[in-house]
């Protein structure tokens, strides 16, 4: 199940969802994708409004009776904000497993990041900041349905509490949500993955040979940190920055001569130009709850990764030596010119831990076991745990 987000923001989590739907059916599953489009319910009369009711009191919307026409064994769902309602999970007999996309369930903004750094004042207990500072869309109108829905923290969020089993995307993610309240023995960690038919290839199969250019891949928003980083970035160094977002015309006002911004490109097109580079730069200042899909995607173009401490992804290079990672912005220049003399070296690297750790097969094996777990959890559920809640 997915409520995809609106086209006008380009969303990994919905190239995920439909990128794992293709690698379960490829395994010989039998999947059926239950979804709402946000761009055709949006021009509806009255969406806004019928939104925030939904999102409040966890009422309207529900996939029911196509799930009971469907008897699925596992219902596995990403995302129900805002499309569908919440209520219909307790009166769902069946296995629930739930991919923690983001930290939408405990923070307004799904970032943990307001102010220009980490905040988890809601989840650790003053549930009320969110809408004090107006966190979603920056509107307490806007915030109010998601502070009203996640009042009663963590544990008691209706798909938290209710799915058998809850998938973090990085360790980062699992530790924060078990901080924030969710039983440890409900976590499984199953990292994303990206999937290319020959990553990191030039003409013939042969490997590509890295041009002499960086390159930032992403949003052009304030919690992707690209303002601190083209304003630290050194002159002598080549950088492509490739995204659209309302950081943009700053970011023309402040990038050094050697700065290309490219505007959007598709992701097909973005894929096939990462193995010219010498490395991606991922400079993210909230702690994303996953390591984002462009930094998997250079692993499988066996381009290294050169991230600012603090995100997921930070941790996955410190991990599996997949490139750099730098503390301040400060940091940068001396780092690059390091980075530059070792990222050629780390190429078949990163190509051997994407196919260890990022690959299709990877995750579908790691989410089979997942699902069996949540199937054994859920038979062994008494009968009464499942019934129509009381308002």
């Amino acid at each position: 199940m997915h409520s995809f987000y609106s086209s006008r923001r380009p969303s990994g989590e919905n190239a995920a969802v439909l990128d794992q739907a293709e690698a379960l059916r490829a395994a010989g599953h039998d999947v059926t994708l239950v979804a709402a489009h946000t761009d055709a319910l949006e021009t509806e009369r009255g969406y806004s409004l019928r939104a925030a009711v939904r999102v409040a009191t966890g009422r309207g919307r529900s996939p029911l009776a196509e799930l009971r026409r469907l008897g699925p064994d596992v219902v596995h769902v990403h995302n129900l904000f805002p499309n569908f309602a919440t209520d219909w999970l307790d009166r769902w007999p069946g296995a629930v497993v739930a991919t923690l996309h983001n930290y939408r369930p405990v923070c307004a903004a799904a970032t943990l990041f307001r102010d220009g750094k980490t905040c988890t004042a809601c989840p650790d207990g003053d549930r009320w900041t969110g809408l004090r500072h107006g966190c979603y869309r920056g509107r307490r109108g806007a915030t109010l349905p998601l502070t009203w829905a996640g009042r009663h923290g963590a544990a008691a969020h209706p798909l938290l509490r209710r799915a058998e089993r809850l998938v973090a995307l990085s360790e980062r993610s699992r530790d924060l949500y078990q901080r924030f309240g969710v039983p440890p023995e409900k976590l499984a960690l199953v990292p994303n993955f990206v999937a290319w038919g020959s990553p990191g290839t030039g003409p013939g199969g042969r490997p590509a040979a890295p041009a002499a250019r960086w390159v930032y891949a992403g949003r052009l928003s304030e919690e992707k940190g690209i303002l601190p980083l083209l304003r630290n970035w050194p002159e002598s160094e080549p950088l492509d920055v490739i995204g659209s977002g309302p950081l943009e015309p700053a970011c023309r006002e402040v990038a050094p001569g050697a700065v290309r911004l490219l505007g959007p490109l598709p992701r097909q097109e973005v894929a096939a130009r990462l193995p010219r580079y010498t490395g991606l730069v991922f400079p993210s200042v909230c702690p994303e709850s996953a390591t984002a899909l462009v930094c998997q995607e250079a692993l499988a173009a066996g381009v290294p990764v050169l991230a600012l401490a603090g995100s997921a992804a930070a941790d996955s290079v410190r991990r599996d030596g997949t490139g750099a990672v730098y503390g301040a912005s400060g940091e940068l220049p001396h780092v690059l010119v390091t980075a530059r003399e070792r990222f050629p070296l780390l190429r078949e690297h990163c190509r051997r831990v994407h196919a260890e750790r990022y690959s299709a097969r990877s995750w579908t094996a790691g989410i089979e076991a997942v699902y069996d777990q949540a199937l054994a959890r859920a038979a062994s559920r008494p009968a009464a745990a499942v019934a129509e809640p009381s308002w």
